[in-house]
């Protein structure tokens, strides 16, 4: 069975709820990337109006296509320029990049 044609398995409630979360603390419109990380799942990247970055680890790509159709004002996007320029990396989230 390929992977487009597997059940989606929906987001769960919590992980809705971290991705509503985010966009009221961040701002309306927010980004949305998801990204394949293997046998884990898909990660998405959430990109604040204000820049912020933020993210939720779901079962697959399709459950994380549903969640962000799932949750206002959270927009589909890709690593584009716009979305890139619009990320705003502070200190704190550099440190937790470079394991410290």
């Amino acid at each position: 069975m390929s992977e487009s044609s597997e059940a989606v398995v929906p987001p769960t409630s919590a992980q809705l709820g971290a991705a509503r979360k985010f966009v009221k603390a961040h701002g309306k419109p927010s980004r949305a990337v998801v990204e394949n990380i293997g046998r884990a799942g898909a990660r998405v990247v959430l990109v604040g109006a204000d820049g912020a970055l933020g993210d939720v680890v779901v079962p697959s790509v399709a459950t994380g296509e549903a969640l962000i159709e799932a949750v206002e004002d959270l927009a589909p996007a890709t690593w584009d320029a716009e979305t890139v320029n619009q990320t705003k990396i502070g200190p704190e989230h550099r440190r937790k990049m470079a394991g410290k």
